[in-house]
């Protein structure tokens, strides 16, 4: 199995959780931070770096702030990233794969998406990574982030609708000048990346002759699906593997709150879980583990990777021997430690972990408003959580 190829398809899991928490979780994990991620020699990135058929080449295009509407500012532009590769491709009528970008920066599922690199020689066809609006550096008003995101005025320009826009825009100006209007278009896509591909073959079929969406929860809506089908599907990952190590996990939450009620509680867990000196709350805890327990399962493969996190082979295997077998030591606390340190220091070189840290290494700051446009919430609810979001981002 070619993890590479693998691994460009589970962000979807991200998607498939945060719609379902933003009306039922208590706590959101979030992507682990630069600080707490070792450096490592990931195989993928040594694949991107010394492999000339994994390379691209970076390209802007200005892109319209607004497809759908004819006010003053709907003519506004921005620098729109896509990344290409020709090495393969044939011209003529060779086809054209299409990559619609998901929530982040391009080059971080470009550099993870082995599938479409390796079926390139075959079919002989152009690969394009197109970055979606409001990611990475494709952003509207001038580039800047803070004024991009700064109200529901500029945001409201960040929707799935004119992100699909945007694609059939740039594909279709590509074509021209490559003079390429023969080639056949297939999309393709993973997790929210995956349902745009579906919805672009539905909404733009003079564009796209076909769409691959993999690990695309295309109906996972509330008031469509159970909003706890996530969590089950976590849940028999660590079933499968150990009863006990289920057992463990689930009947820890409450033993932490206990714990951080009693004085000096909070200090005994920062000890516990080696949490740097700086900060420690209980809810921020709670949400280091709980992105531990959550995105490992999404990685869960048979060869190491370096998606999300440097991981082991099987790390839900590693997670529950080091759960089953008290390898930190034998209370519930070194137990869920030697589980979170899989995910977090699976490198071995973190001396401790900043709850604290809030940074974006992947470019996901938009995707909380995201989550909301996509459920569509009356106006009023929306403009709430988006305030109480930045709110929460800036403590």
């Amino acid at each position: 199995m070619n993890f590479k190829r693998d691994l460009m398809f589970l962000p979807s899991l991200l998607l498939f959780f945060s719609i379902s928490s933003t009306s039922n979780a208590k706590i959101i994990p979030k992507f682990p931070s630069k600080t707490n991620l070792p450096p490592t020699d990931s195989l993928s990135v040594t694949l991107i770096q010394n492999n000339p058929k994994y390379s691209y080449e970076t390209k802007y295009f200005t892109q319209n702030l607004d497809h759908f509407n004819f006010n003053p500012q709907s003519y506004q532009i921005f620098q729109q990233r896509y990344l290409i590769n020709d090495r393969f491709w044939a011209k003529n009528n060779a086809p054209i794969f299409v990559y619609t970008g998901n929530e982040g920066d391009i080059e971080w599922f470009a550099q993870n998406t082995g599938f479409m690199f390796e079926v390139a020689p075959k079919f002989k066809a152009l690969l394009v990574f197109i970055e979606h609006r409001y990611y990475g550096k494709s952003i509207p008003f001038g580039g800047d982030k803070e004024v991009a995101n700064s109200n529901t005025s500029t945001l409201g320009y960040l929707s799935s609708t004119q992100a699909l826009a945007d694609y059939a825009t740039l594909i279709i100006d590509l074509k021209k000048n490559l003079t390429a209007y023969d080639s056949p278009v297939v999309v393709i896509g993973g997790s929210y990346g995956g349902m745009l591909a579906a919805w672009f073959r539905l909404k733009y079929p003079h564009v796209a002759i076909g769409a691959l969406a993999s690990s695309a929860p295309i109906l996972n809506f509330e008031n469509i699906t159970s909003p706890y089908s996530f969590n089950n599907i976590i849940s028999q990952d660590f079933k499968s593997e150990s009863a006990n190590c289920y057992e463990v996990i689930k009947g820890s939450w409450k033993q932490i709150q206990n714990k951080a009620g009693q004085p000096g509680g909070l200090e005994e867990l920062r000890k516990s879980f080696k949490i740097c000196k700086n900060y420690i709350n209980v809810n921020a805890l709670e949400v280091w583990l709980q992105t531990a327990f959550v995105y490992t399962p999404m990685t869960d493969y048979p060869t190491p990777s370096n998606f999300l996190a440097p991981l082991p082979a099987y790390p839900i295997k590693q997670m529950c021997k080091a759960i089953d077998e008290g390898r930190e030591g034998n209370d519930t606390f070194a137990r869920l430690y030697g589980a979170a340190n899989i995910y977090y220091n699976y490198s071995g070189s973190a001396t401790c972990f900043n709850l604290s840290d809030n940074s974006d290494p992947h470019g996901l700051g938009g995707w909380t408003w995201q989550i909301l446009e996509i459920n569509n919430p009356g106006p009023d609810t929306k403009q709430v959580l988006y305030m109480n979001a930045l709110s929460e981002s800036k403590n």
